[in-house]
């Protein structure tokens, strides 16, 4: 079984995708680019304003599941520029700053609304 999750203090799906699907004790966090919920409008700062951005999307839809960023077990990221890493880095570390979850960072050629950085999750639930 299978409930789809929605929030308002998240962007909406630009897709016909879900932006969370909670199944078999877990939550499968969407892809996040940086797009500010209550505008619609994607970020185009720094690749670390954008990075925090991406993650504020995550902790919202998170806790619409009634479950925060300490229950993220498993992130990808998915950035356009590997050489910009370390603005990435630091920042995602003042979201994860005591047992982060395991992560792959991949560079690709071109994201969503040529985002410089894409993050899904998956969150370990409460029984």
């Amino acid at each position: 079984m299978k409930e789809i999750i929605a929030t308002d203090q998240a962007p909406a799906a630009i897709g016909p995708y879900s932006q969370a699907v909670k199944s078999g004790g877990f939550l499968f966090i969407s892809g996040q680019i940086p797009i500010h919920p209550e505008t619609g409008e994607q970020l185009v700062g720094s690749l670390r304003s954008q990075t925090e951005q991406v993650l504020k999307n995550l902790q919202a839809i998170c806790e619409s599941a009634g479950a925060s960023l300490r229950d993220v077990v498993k992130v990808t990221l998915y950035v356009s520029d590997l050489d910009r890493f370390q603005e990435i880095n630091d920042t995602y570390a003042t979201f994860f700053p005591e047992n982060p979850p395991a992560r792959a960072t991949v560079q690709v050629t071109r994201l969503p609304k040529d985002s410089g950085i894409e993050i899904d999750a998956i969150v370990a639930l409460a029984d």
